[in-house]
């Protein structure tokens, strides 16, 4: 399993609407910043502020070019976020039906 403070990144990536809008826009594959912040109506401060947080989360791989930066999901930190999500809900003791304890 990974550390605490990866996971509460991890997290934290998820806890806000504007970056769940933002992995909706990048599910359709990688974006400019430009075009993030056409579709988000947020000032590039804010946007480089979301990105911060979904690129040290790992699910937001960067690219530079020239003046811009290319965003896009990353396969293997969702798969991570995925399998990080999965160990910490798994029931390992006991009856998990509703009511027991």
């Amino acid at each position: 399993m990974n550390s605490y403070a990866q996971t509460a990144r991890i997290f934290k990536a998820l806890s806000d609407e504007n970056r769940v809008r933002i992995l909706e826009i990048l599910k359709s594959g990688e974006k400019c910043a430009c075009k993030l912040l056409e579709e988000l109506n947020v000032t590039q401060p804010t946007l480089s502020h979301h990105m911060k947080i979904l690129c040290d989360s790992g699910i937001v791989d960067s690219r530079k070019d020239g003046k811009w930066t290319y965003y896009r999901i990353s396969k293997s930190g969702r798969d991570n976020a995925m399998r990080i999500f999965a160990e910490l809900t798994e029931i390992t003791g006991g009856d998990d039906e509703p009511g027991h304890r």
